[in-house]
């Protein structure tokens, strides 16, 4: 599988770890509210990767952090008058909750801050002894000119950033460019861990080091992640580890915003769904579709229009799939495979699935087991009671009277199935399933 390296901008290979598995890091969400749709983007690219990968025989370790230590934590605790580490814990449970409704499984680790500060305080220390980072004023920060690479990801000279960057009230930077590791406890803050400099909590960029090296190594397949962490966030996950030695990650592979009208969205500007509503509003089929519509790479308008689309789409294939043989074609699936070791190109394995062979049908229901959405090739089984209509109208077609037959007809789409003659006698399906 080939994804396409951010920092480079070519096709790269993935390869597996000395274990034989490919390593992944994702970087998950920072819990200071439910996440959003926008959110749940990283979440589907990566776990689909996975699952593509595991089919093909690849073996994998994804790794998807919890950010629950952060700035916006404490902010968001505080007009609601709860400890932030409670809030921090509620809406960690709420993101397994709500993202475990997609129904495509968990990453292998989902590891938290919290529980990664005797790895995030050993990676300082390192990068203090080898003079890429200083303690000032009970705070740790690194010094970007000490690692000449700075800007190789977003592709940004740092004399040019030096332009835009200034020193905060209360910061002690040797230089306006420098970045936080660690953050002195302050009095409006309700949490704290120890460290050698005091009293205080690891900055953003040090804790997803952190736990990408704890969980997969000094050296990892692909780190993913949202177009919008490629700076500063990812920029500076490259200078500290690869600072402190570790070869860090081969690839990055970054995805496409959600945005409304072009306007990228975010919960500052107040355009955005979250994701709970979005999957009580459209289902998780018509929302997964929406999103497999698109390159994972590129920017996705998030609209109605564009909902109605994907959920016409999942009506259309669940109707292919009604009239399509059984059977399988290993053209189509090597077809498939190779799309998606091509930069995972799902729209190109959407069009292939849709214009599949009348008699592919095993084959297009696996691949779309694959990709989140194998439940439009399972039909729910009619009750009962809308099964003896379906037998009397039968009963009544034989006997020549249609107008109880239509009646009966008329009954079982009032109960909400559609009912299909057959050669054999009559299929029922759920309407709008």
């Amino acid at each position: 599988m080939r994804l396409r390296d951010s920092r480079s901008g070519e096709l790269q290979e993935l390869h597996p770890g000395a274990d034989g598995k490919i390593g992944m890091y994702f970087c998950g969400p920072t819990v200071y509210g439910r996440i959003h749709v926008g959110n749940a983007r990283p979440y589907v690219v990566s776990m689909l990767m996975k699952r593509f990968l595991e089919w093909r025989g690849q073996a994998v370790t994804l790794v998807e952090n919890v950010t629950d230590i952060n700035d916006k934590i404490y902010i968001a605790a505080r007009p609601l008058g709860i400890p932030s580490d409670r809030l921090a814990g509620e809406m960690t449970q709420a993101y397994f909750e709500d993202t475990g409704r997609l129904g495509l499984g968990r990453p292998d680790v989902e590891p938290l801050a919290s529980e990664t500060l005797a790895e995030i305080v050993s990676l300082i220390e390192e990068l203090i002894a080898d003079g890429h980072a200083y303690e000032a004023g009970g705070d740790v920060y690194f010094a970007v000119r000490s690692f000449p690479a700075y800007g190789s990801l977003s592709h940004q000279n740092p004399n040019q950033l030096l332009e835009g960057a200034r020193v905060e009230p209360g910061e002690h930077k040797r230089d306006p460019l420098d970045f936080t590791l660690w953050k002195a406890n302050k009095e409006d803050e309700d949490t704290c861990w120890s460290s050698p400099w005091g009293k205080g909590r690891p900055g953003w960029h040090i804790e997803c080091s952190a736990m990408a090296e704890r969980y997969l190594g000094r050296e990892f397949a692909v780190h993913g992640g949202g177009r919008d962490l490629i700076f500063p966030h990812h920029e500076n996950e490259i200078a500290q580890s690869n600072a402190a030695g570790r070869p860090f990650a081969q690839v990055w592979a970054h995805n496409g915003m959600l945005q409304l009208s072009g306007e990228k969205m975010s919960k500052s500007l107040g355009n955005i769904q979250p994701l709970h509503e979005a999957l009580d509003e459209w289902g998780v089929d018509t929302f997964l579709m929406f999103l497999l519509r698109a390159h994972y790479s590129k920017p996705v308008d998030y609209s109605e229009d564009a909902l109605e689309q994907a959920r016409a789409a999942c009506e259309t294939m669940r109707n292919r799939l009604r009239e399509a043989g059984d059977g399988t074609d290993a053209g189509l699936r090597e077809a498939i495979v190779g799309a998606l070791d091509d930069d995972f190109n799902t729209p190109k394995v959407l069009a292939l699935l849709f214009d599949a062979p009348a008699g592919a049908g095993d084959t297009v229901a696996e691949v779309l087991g694959v990709l989140g959405l194998g439940g439009l090739a399972q039909e729910e089984e009619a009750p009962a009671e809308v099964v003896e209509l379906a037998r009397r109208r039968q009963d009544a077609r034989a006997d020549g009277d249609y107008a109880l037959a239509d009646e009966l007809r008329d009954q079982v789409v009032g109960a909400g199935w559609e009912l299909r003659d057959t050669a054999n006698g009559f299929r029922l399906y759920r309407r709008g399933a």
